[in-house]
């Protein structure tokens, strides 16, 4: 009768999980990436003012205003109606305190503008950056 030892030629029970880290890793350095290209959110063509820089945080809430006339918290459209709600659910979250960033199309009628403007000053938003490109930029 024949004897098994422990050492068998057979199939192997293990798992080598060496190539799914490597493409978890991957994965990962892409999702890194993409999601640092959507931080500019909307696409606009921003109206052009003379140069000058005002630093804000990266996390800071952007509100664009299309040609169109519609409004977008960072990349979700609101409408205009839940949008003074939604700031203000935004600010008290924040303790009082919430700077925002307003990027309107070059292309967009003054009227819908002034109706974001008008909202965040009922709220009121003490920190507003508006967003333009300079001259000089292509």
């Amino acid at each position: 009768m024949r004897r098994f030892s422990k050492k068998s030629h057979g199939a192997v029970s293990d798992i080598n999980i060496t190539p799914l880290l490597d493409l978890a890793w991957v994965l990962l350095v892409i999702f890194i990436i993409t999601t640092t290209a959507m931080v500019q959110g909307i696409e606009l063509k921003l109206p052009e003012s003379t140069p000058h820089e005002t630093e804000m945080e990266s996390s800071t809430p952007t509100l664009s205003v299309k040609k169109n006339g519609d409004v977008y918290m960072d990349e979700e459209r609101v409408k205009l109606n839940e949008l003074e709600k939604l700031i203000r659910d935004l600010k008290a979250a924040k303790g009082g305190k919430l700077p925002l960033v307003l990027r309107g199309d070059a292309g967009v009628e003054y009227k819908h503008v002034v109706a974001v403007l008008d909202i965040l000053q009922r709220i009121p938003v003490e920190e507003l950056a508006i967003a333009t490109k300079p001259f000089n930029e292509p």
